[in-house]
């Protein structure tokens, strides 16, 4: 179905091609999962597929990419619409329509298919991800995982043969992934679609992949059966980071097959008292915001409904639940940009560590931008139990710092360097006087960012940190992170959680917003779960995410009943022979 042969693109001003002399051949019907580290070409790799690459995004193609017979050199992105559908990370960004029935019929007429056929297909497609219940919907209204679905059965209606996923469950809670994975499945099953998947978030779909395909990072794409492959790949799930360190064989991908193989290894730690994920500390910090009977309503439907919320020092929150059930409102209420029906919220002024302000982030959200209103430092030092709603917006930002779930919302310069030096004149920040410039907070978070880059070229690691340093500068004691793990690997996890460790180390409070439930076991002191705009469940990490089946990350359902989170605490409790044992 589909080949590459001797394929090797190089983009203009590259140093090397990013793909580099690739054979390979997809069969019809297979489910290939691509793997990789962020930047290694996984993109360009989909984007080939359908003509993208080159016809769109420059450089040049050498070699032949074939799908059903067509090669793409000779058929652009258009004249492969009836046999590639393309299926972003964003379905919003892909949406043209505004319901539900709608979008699932443009695509057909902008292939000129009769109406009588458009509508058999309309059907077809409700029924297959059961989308039935919802055709009248307007888009905006759904859940991510119904837009997802939608997005999905937008393309399916077109009859391709091969379907192109860009990370499909990035800005999906557990439940809803589970759903669009479904329905990919089925159509694998069912209708022999041919799938590429793209996928940082390996844990949930590692399961359902017959083939995986790997880019190591050189230029060169290795091909393989699942166990084959992650066996030595640079890039894993936890499931296999677990089965390589207890010597599993064969490599289990599946809850179901690592449980059979976990008898042994449940019987060996369970002589042994589990390690904590986290340092415990030795007294709680001091409460930083308090909130009380937050409500937030849209059109007279309540978002969050009467929450209470205290968030303490040198403690990293996990908020987490369902599509929709609060999350952002909550974070945009106590940051005091958002809307907010009723309730109060207080939060202690001065530096983390009660000096006054040196290191934080600039401003509320989404008032950064070229044409907001922003003070200066000395604007700084709100009246102690201030609430940010009733502040101005240069005062708030000394408060509360918040990046949005898109962190490029905040970034309006041409250059890194410009973007610093925004932040620091907005926030009075210069080394001169001793204080913690933007570059120098960038630095330590990630290191060697060329000042001359372009924000919107960096990766979404690098992007984070950036809008991580812009809001540090002004300095809040309490920072709230909307998603940000959507586009980063495992890599860049590991480094996310070593920022915000070290903010929390200064004794700030740290809430990250987050469906990454493997993320949260490795970075959160405690979980607080939203549903319907209430709190469910607020307690420690363990306690909480090990209780839910929805929640529990791999690990845990894999040596459940055992405490255990993640695979770290496995190979620190047992040598590596006695795991293998």
């Amino acid at each position: 179905m589909i080949t590459f042969d001797q394929v090797t693109v190089v983009y203009d001003g590259a140093d090397e091609p990013v793909l580099r002399d690739v054979n390979l051949v997809v069969d019809e019907g297979e489910l290939c999962l691509v793997v990789g580290h962020t930047g290694v070409g996984k993109s360009t790799l989909l984007g080939a597929v359908n003509g993208l690459v080159p016809h769109f995004t420059g450089g040049t193609l050498y070699g032949t990419v074939t799908v059903d017979g067509r090669t793409t050199a000779g058929h652009p992105p258009r004249e492969l619409a009836d046999v590639v559908g393309v299926v972003g990370q964003d379905p919003l960004d892909g949406f043209v329509t505004d319901t539900v029935e709608e979008e699932l019929a443009y695509a057909m007429e902008q292939l000129a298919i009769s109406p009588a056929v458009m509508r058999k297909r309309v059907e077809e497609t409700l029924d297959l991800l059961g989308l039935a219940d919802l055709r009248h919907r307007a888009l905006y209204e759904l859940s991510g995982g119904q837009q997802q679905r939608v997005a999905i059965g937008s393309v399916l209606t077109a009859h391709p043969r091969v379907l192109v996923l860009d990370e499909p469950t990035s800005a999906l809670d557990p439940t809803a992934a589970e759903e669009v994975l479904a329905a990919v499945t089925r159509l694998v099953h069912d209708l022999g679609v041919t799938v590429l998947l793209a996928e940082h978030r390996l844990e949930r779909v590692v399961q359902y992949a017959d083939r995986v395909i790997h880019l190591p990072g050189d230029g060169r794409v290795v091909s393989g059966p699942p166990a084959d492959i992650f066996a030595t790949s640079s890039i894993a799930p936890p499931i296999v980071e677990l089965g390589r360190a207890a010597r599993w064989s064969p490599l289990p991908l599946s809850v179901r097959d690592a449980r059979r193989a976990a008898a042994p290894l449940r019987t060996a730690l369970a002589a042994v008292p589990a390690p904590a994920v986290r340092p415990v500390p030795e007294e709680p910090g001091a409460a930083l915001l308090t909130a009380r009977g937050i409500t937030v309503a849209y059109r007279g439907v309540a978002a969050v409904r009467e929450v209470d919320l205290d968030l303490r020092g040198g403690e990293i929150t996990a908020l987490m639940g369902r599509n929709g059930s609060g999350k952002s409102s909550l974070l945009w209420a106590l940051q005091g940009s958002g809307p907010r029906k009723s309730g109060t919220v207080r939060v202690a002024s001065g530096n983390a560590d009660g000096t006054g302000g040196s290191v934080g982030g600039t401003g509320s959200g989404g008032s950064r931008g070229p044409d907001s209103s922003r003070g200066s430092g000395g604007s700084r030092g709100p009246a102690k139990g201030s609430d940010p709603k009733n502040l101005s917006a240069a005062e708030a930002r000394a408060l509360v710092g918040l990046v949005p779930q898109t962190p490029t919302d905040l970034l309006y310069l041409e250059s890194v360097e410009q973007e610093l030096d925004q932040a620091d004149i907005e926030s009075s920040a210069s080394a001169s006087d001793g204080g913690l410039t933007a570059r120098v907070i960038l630095d330590r978070l990630a290191p060697g960012i060329d000042g001359a880059a372009h924000p919107r070229d960096l990766s979404e690691g690098q992007k984070l940190a950036l809008v991580l340093a812009i809001q540090l500068t002004a300095a809040p004691r309490v920072l709230l992170l909307d998603e940000p793990t959507r586009g980063l690997d495992y890599r860049a996890k590991t480094q996310l959680i070593s920022m915000v460790d070290e903010l929390a180390a200064e004794g700030r409070s740290v809430v990250i917003s987050t469906h990454d439930v493997e993320f949260a076991a490795r970075a959160a002191d405690r979980v607080v779960v939203m549903a319907e705009g209430d709190i469910v469940a607020d307690g420690p990490t363990t306690e909480v995410i090990v209780a839910s089946p929805v929640f529990a990350p791999q690990v845990a359902k894999i040596l459940s009943p055992l405490p255990y989170l993640t695979v770290d605490q496995v190979t620190s409790v047992l040598p590596a022979e006695e795991a293998g044992a």
